[in-house]
């Protein structure tokens, strides 16, 4: 392990701490390094389960063909959830927990058995599915205003924050994950609107995706897990006081508040 990665590493788990905004960390790793940049992440990721906290899924992100476009790349990058990750309908998230918020609409999918195998199907992730349900990401970035690239952005833990589950669940083959609308409002006003095609044509891609890339990482994904597949339309930002709805047809709503 380079002394690079390690300090980017340190440099993150910083900014999180302190809740001080970094610098990106391009002068340590370059800003298409992916491997090194799943390292940084990693090492940040071992620090955390050492203190006591509890992965319970994962985010994946950049599904958005725009997206990965605009970062030359062509595929997804995926982040770690933790325990104290998610918030409640019910609690007001207070803006002192958040760094740089944004909130995206996503559909989530909740397992009841492990993906292992090294290679996945449609069809493994239907059978390994407990239900899927409408969720709101929140996003954050240590980095100061959103100064970011590829690698930043993976070591940063996918610029993950928090993420909220909405209340209704339905059974994976209840639902078009590809055709369902989906509405999120901000006070009320409509700021970002989508479909379920938007994350790779299908959400169940993007968890195929993730299940084969987790295995291949030494993380497989576990019976319990939750996987939010992905943005179905632009995000938008957010400040204190705000009440974002995110509403999918077929899933029903899901809500968040934020403290003033």
């Amino acid at each position: 392990m380079s002394d690079e990665i390690e300090k980017a590493a340190l440099r993150l788990r910083e900014a999180a701490e302190t809740h001080r905004p970094c610098a990106p960390i391009r002068d340590l790793i370059a800003p298409d390094d992916v491997a090194s940049a799943y390292a940084v992440q990693e090492i940040n990721t071992k620090f955390r389960l050492g203190r006591g906290r509890r992965l319970v899924g994962r985010k994946i992100g950049l599904t958005a063909t725009a997206v990965r476009k605009q970062l030359g790349v062509d595929q997804p990058d995926f982040g770690m959830l933790f325990d104290d990750m998610l918030a409640s309908e019910g609690r007001a998230i207070p803006l002192a927990e958040l760094m740089q918020p944004k909130v995206e609409a996503e559909i989530a999918i909740v397992l009841k058995r492990p993906l292992n195998r090294e290679s996945h199907s449609i069809a493994d992730i239907a059978d390994a599915t407990d239900y899927v349900c409408a969720a709101i990401e929140i996003v954050g970035s240590r980095i100061a205003n959103w100064d970011i690239k590829l690698a930043d952005t993976i070591a940063d833990n996918a610029s993950s924050s928090h993420f909220v589950l909405g209340a209704g669940k339905r059974k994976l083959s209840e639902v078009d994950l590809v055709a369902c609308a989906m509405t999120m409002t901000r006070r009320g006003e409509t700021v970002s609107t989508g479909a379920g095609s938007a994350c790779m044509g299908n959400p169940v891609n993007a968890a195929v995706w993730l299940a084969d890339t987790m295995v291949k990482c030494g993380r497989p994904l576990q019976a319990g897990d939750v996987i939010m597949t992905g943005a179905l339309g632009p995000m938008a930002a957010v400040e204190p006081g705000d009440v974002v709805e995110a509403r999918i047809e077929g899933l029903g709503q899901v809500r968040v508040t934020f403290g003033r």
